[in-house]
């Protein structure tokens, strides 16, 4: 009931992050049409390949696939540098992202059902989709990586672009929060809330298991392994991806914990800001990395 009576968040995620996707990629076709058109059709059709993927295995719904491919699109676009190759661009990462939450939620998919922990079988709505990668498209686009830069909050780069440690932060966050979640409900046995450590049912938020946590963590490095491959870049990109990942994991854990259990906060929400934590502590490292070169 409260999560319905909260439903009014998951429509403000959406609404944070829609037309902010809508318009990076509308900016992005217009600018680079006529000077890479091979680019712009690449990263549509990369980004729509994916969304088709998604609903084709009843993972999402059509408009949370329609959403997925939106925001891909802008990752895409964000990360590009040259020379362009389709497999070196965000969309890898965003894939692994998919894949890693496609199969944790079919892991002991009976046993969740019997629970009544399963996510439905129709897929993930649009704002799920939303709150796991939007906060990774908002921090990786052109206006926030130039305004991180000239502001002086980041120095030097971890790759040909100047700050998408933010956004693969989000990114491993998203998948280590879907992953510990489903595989500590089935393997994880009984759970301990994160706040008091107290003993309770598979399912309850803000509970986690050290199986889960394992998981999870793994999760958030494949995510940032496949990122830092993709995007070229250097070890650190790599630990700072995994690193924030694994605090955003944590961060909503204590989120589902409090607000969440209070009824403060709904799902989406915490999805929501969960990414925005990792993106946060991901700049917190990057503004103290010292790169070669760096001033």
């Amino acid at each position: 009931m409260a999560q319905e009576t909260l439903s009014w968040q998951s429509k403000l995620v959406l609404l944070a992050v829609l037309p902010f996707a809508g318009a990076e990629v509308l900016l992005e076709c217009f600018g680079r049409t006529g000077e890479s058109p091979a680019v712009v059709l690449w990263s549509l059709g990369l980004s729509g390949l994916l969304g088709l993927l998604t609903w084709s295995l009843g993972a999402a719904t059509p408009a949370a696939a329609a959403t997925g491919a939106l925001i891909t699109a802008s990752l895409i676009f964000s990360a590009i540098a040259p020379p362009f190759e389709p497999w070196h661009t965000a969309v890898i990462p965003t894939l692994a992202v998919s894949l890693l939450a496609f199969f944790a939620t079919r892991v002991g998919r009976r046993e969740k059902e019997w629970l009544g922990l399963a996510e439905a079988r129709r897929g993930r709505s649009a704002a799920q989709v939303a709150a796991n990668l939007g906060i990774a498209a908002m921090v990786s686009s052109g206006p926030v990586q130039s305004w991180l830069v000239d502001s002086g909050l980041v120095r030097g780069t971890l790759a040909p672009l100047p700050v998408f440690g933010l956004g693969l932060a989000a990114l491993a966050e998203a998948a280590a929060d879907t992953v510990s979640s489903e595989i500590g409900q089935v393997l994880g046995g009984r759970p301990r809330m994160i706040t008091t450590w107290r003993a309770v049912e598979p399912g309850r938020d803000g509970a986690v298991s050290a199986v889960g946590t394992l998981a999870g963590v793994a999760a958030a490095m494949t995510v940032a392994g496949l990122g830092t491959w993709a995007l070229r870049g250097d070890r650190n990109l790599f630990w700072i991806g995994s690193a924030g990942g694994v605090f955003g994991l944590f961060f909503d854990s204590l989120l589902g914990a409090t607000l969440e259990e209070w009824g403060w906060l709904n799902n989406d929400a915490v999805n929501y800001l969960s990414t925005a934590s990792a993106a946060v502590f991901a700049l917190l490292m990057l503004a103290f990395v010292h790169h070669p070169g760096a001033g």
